[in-house]
């Protein structure tokens, strides 16, 4: 007798917190306006109609179900048992169509609609223009001639071979020769282009050109500002004394009407700055 009444008792708890008919339903809702969405009430429940935007109108045609808003949900409540009607429901964007239908059962009332989600567009993708091919580089590259009154004496010398510009990229083929007693270490050149530059001739004639170590001294700037490196590739980053490595860097630059000084930096030797000045 005693197990029946704690039997009697569990039962009476389950049935009374919150654990939902098997019949109740969430449905979800498109906001296509040539559909009517088909609605199932309860007298005294609310079926609640949950939006992707505020609402901004509602009409019903009888005054037989309590229809309010509150931005973007909508509240359903019929008051009388047999009776049935429309609903329309207007947001900034669209308009949505209902038909509510007589007050049944609790199990089998819509709990709530949601509006089904819009599907997010996908970033349109940006076409990268096409990579040069070895050919077009090797035919349209241009030679870039030293401007030098005396020859390089450093211990690590740098010479810029060959350039290739298209599309605001600039490819630079470069050469790094160990002159020392030593191994030098090297590594991709960090790149700055000068800005304010004061030289003691034009550099319209000297567009192209690497200028030598005398003449980079001759250079004055204010400043100088980093250039963005798309990519770069090196033969080899151990030189030994009187070996030489080729290396390329392609480069994301600005068109210009105007010369301008690019500085590529290389990894100090000791301390021996190696450097080269571009005037493209």
């Amino acid at each position: 007798m005693k197990r029946f009444w704690i039997i009697l008792i569990i039962v009476a708890v389950v049935s009374t917190i919150g654990i939902p008919l098997a019949g109740q339903k969430i449905e979800r809702a498109s906001s296509d306006r040539s559909q009517i969405i088909h609605l199932k009430t309860a007298m005294n429940h609310l079926t609640v109609i949950e939006l992707r935007e505020p609402v901004t109108q509602v009409a019903t045609g009888s005054q037989s179900f309590k229809v309010e808003w509150r931005e973007n949900k909508v509240f359903v409540q019929p008051t009388e048992a047999d009776a049935c009607t429309n609903l329309f429901i207007w947001t900034s964007s669209e308009r949505l169509n209902y038909e509510l239908e007589p007050a049944g059962d609790v199990a089998g009332m819509d709990f709530a609609v949601d509006q089904i989600p819009l599907a997010q567009p996908k970033p349109a993708s940006v076409p990268q223009p096409p990579q040069p091919s070895p050919t077009e580089i090797l035919l349209a590259g241009k030679a870039v001639r030293l401007e030098s009154a005396k020859p390089s004496h450093k211990p690590v010398e740098v010479t810029i071979r060959d350039l290739y510009e298209k599309d605001g990229r600039l490819l630079v083929r470069y050469a790094v020769r160990n002159r020392g007693n030593h191994v030098y270490y090297v590594t991709a050149p960090q790149v700055y282009e000068l800005t304010g530059v004061r030289y003691p001739q034009s550099l319209y004639s000297l567009v192209d050109s690497q200028l030598g170590d005398q003449e980079s001294l001759r250079v004055t700037a204010k400043q100088q500002t980093p250039v963005p490196v798309l990519e770069s590739h090196l033969q080899t980053e151990h030189l030994a004394p009187g070996e030489e490595s080729f290396g390329v860097i392609a480069l994301r630059l600005t068109s210009s009407t105007e010369p301008t000084i690019l500085r590529f930096q290389f990894p100090n030797d000791y301390k021996q700055q190696i450097a080269a000045l571009l005037v493209r």
